[in-house]
């Protein structure tokens, strides 16, 4: 997979980068702060997490980190808000009507964040200690969370406009040609080549069974990444009058060279991607409603008990 033998034409100018999209660093500074709180009173409370249940009792932080304490309880209250929540994401998904809301692909990367943050919370309202029907629900959540990163995973590798809404093979290819001429008129080039040089990277490999299909999407992952770097050497080296490209307009290209290629990555992955994703969904569901059914009984039995502000 060389870039190298295709020729060069001068650059004709460099016009201003697009800024970073604001929704993928608000997500990222949610996720960061959503963890290190709990991550925090961890490490603050790491001698009584660490005792045995015996010498927890008779620790000074007992009182307060305990999950009937005001802080272990404090975890739970918002651990259980949390999820109850994350069940807002299927009924948006579902009803058509609920559209104002928001757009499908927000609610999906917000849905996406709660499930990486919540098994820490709910590890903090439990005290570390997993026994019984805690931990059923606790490993059930878990599940959920780790499945949750693999629909992620194949929902991004599926073609969709920026509310979230699957494209069709036709609308995505338009997009795809979209994306050559606005390279193209970046970098002062041929559209022609550009088009050219970008679908020499896609390679016609067939994936056959569900273990294939993603090592497919892994490799084509990695080849992405080889794929931005060659052009990034190769648009960076002088052209035949000597200029250089500026930093800025080859950020720009390499920017929509990636979202070039990757559409065209998952056209050629579709249907595999689609049957994935529909597998992904029928084992998803019950270990999500596991955890859900886990996590009820237990908030039941504590109120039932009294071991909760309720009391």
């Amino acid at each position: 997979m060389s870039l190298a033998p295709l020729a060069e034409r001068p650059i004709l100018h460099a016009p201003e980068s697009r800024p970073a999209r604001p929704a993928a660093s608000a997500d990222r500074v949610v996720l960061i702060v959503s963890l290190l709180i709990p991550l925090a009173v961890s490490v603050w409370g790491i001698a009584y997490y660490s005792a045995s249940t015996a010498e927890r009792v008779r620790a000074p932080l007992h009182a307060l980190l305990k999950p009937s304490g005001p802080v272990g309880q404090s975890f739970g209250v918002v651990g259980l808000a949390l999820f109850l929540f994350m069940w807002l994401y299927p009924l948006r998904r579902g009803i058509r009507w609920l559209a104002w809301t928001g757009p499908l692909g927000a609610w999906m990367r917000v849905h996406a964040l709660v499930g990486l943050a919540l098994p820490v919370l709910v590890a903090v309202h439990a005290g570390w200690r997993f026994d019984g029907l805690i931990g059923l629900g606790y490993a059930s959540m878990v599940l959920v969370s780790l499945s949750g990163l693999v629909g992620r995973y194949l929902y991004v590798r599926i073609p969709r406009s920026r509310t979230g809404l699957e494209l069709s093979r036709e609308e995505s290819v338009n997009q795809r040609r979209a994306l050559v001429t606005e390279i193209a008129a970046t970098l002062g080039r041929d559209p022609t080549m550009v088009s050219r040089m970008l679908d020499a990277i896609l390679e016609p490999v067939p994936a056959r069974g569900i273990a294939g299909l993603l090592r497919r999407l892994l490799v084509d992952d990695f080849q992405r990444w080889l794929a931005v770097r060659q052009l990034r050497r190769l648009w960076s080296a002088p052209g035949r009058s000597g200029a250089r490209v500026d930093a800025a307009t080859i950020a720009r290209a390499l920017s929509l060279a990636r979202r070039e290629i990757a559409l065209g990555q998952q056209l050629r992955m579709l249907e595999g991607t689609q049957r994935l994703f529909r597998y992904w969904h029928v084992a998803h569901r019950p270990v999500a409603i596991t955890a859900l059914l886990a996590v009820l009984i237990h908030v039941a039995v504590a109120v039932a008990m009294g071991q909760t502000w309720l009391r």
